[in-house]
């Protein structure tokens, strides 16, 4: 493996797919580096959601490859991509409304620890399992929540516990699709501001139509146009971009 390829923790090579005629994703070359805040953004439409798709193995691709370090994810199954740590959010709310956050976050740690159905046993060894969810619910500022049936709270706090349930699988990238969608704006600042601090060694890449979220809270920015990368670059140089300004930001925006 090249010097350059080890930098990378995903990337994707002439990635694509169709569905029928339709070429949702066209020969995308996307990279992904250690630590990476990369924001996915474009125009309805452009493919985002696809692209995470295809990248967590819901979708297989017609054409091109995906690898994680050395590793190629091309055919893996969803499952087996979680496992070597490629961790997505899901809704919470409709698999676990009646448990709790603490409950939650211990179910998802001992799924990552083989624990099975043993979980909720009252054993002595789990108390290193309800101490390292205690400390994720921490990390995401829910730990005064942490006995609230998860049904019962705000809807910015379950995408927070959403994020803090696929951290508990000790993933090395994170994706997200548009995490704040639904939270208020008031919320929505903070729930990237706990992503922003997560561990440098977790990688995130996140799609977000919110411009100032994407320019506040990124690193680097991916601009996907039907279904192609137009561009990449930092902020800066996106907010500077005339084509990103002509097809996605419009004139009405100002970033520089």
């Amino acid at each position: 493996m090249s010097p350059a390829n080890r930098t990378h923790t995903l990337r994707t090579q002439g990635l694509g797919i169709r569905f029928g005629e339709f070429q949702a994703v066209s020969d995308v070359n996307l990279s992904l580096e250690p630590g990476a805040r990369q924001a996915l953004i474009g125009p309805n439409g452009a493919g985002k959601t696809t692209l995470i798709n295809l990248l967590t193995g819901v979708f297989k691709p017609t054409s091109g490859s995906i690898h994680m370090g050395e590793h190629d994810l091309t055919r893996l199954s969803a499952d087996k991509r979680a496992r070597m740590g490629l961790s997505r959010t899901f809704q919470i709310n409709t698999l676990f409304p009646s448990l709790t956050p603490l409950l939650s976050v211990v179910l998802a740690i001992s799924e990552r620890e083989g624990l099975g159905a043993t979980w909720w046993r009252p054993l002595k060894g789990c108390t290193r399992v309800f101490d390292e969810a205690h400390s994720l619910l921490g990390i995401f500022r829910l730990d005064s929540l942490a006995d609230v049936p998860v049904s019962e709270l705000a809807y910015g706090k379950q995408r927070l516990l959403e994020i803090a349930l696929a951290l508990a699988a000790k993933p090395r990238i994170l994706l997200l699709d548009e995490p704040a969608a639904g939270v208020p704006q008031d919320e929505s600042g903070e729930l990237f501001e706990v992503i922003a601090a997560l561990p440098q060694d977790i990688s995130v890449l996140f799609i977000e139509h919110d411009m100032k979220l994407v320019f506040r809270f990124s690193r680097r920015i991916s601009v996907l146009v039907g279904g192609r990368i137009l561009t990449e670059g930092t902020p800066s140089e996106i907010s500077a971009d005339p084509r990103v300004r002509e097809v996605y930001l419009g004139s009405s925006h100002h970033h520089a």
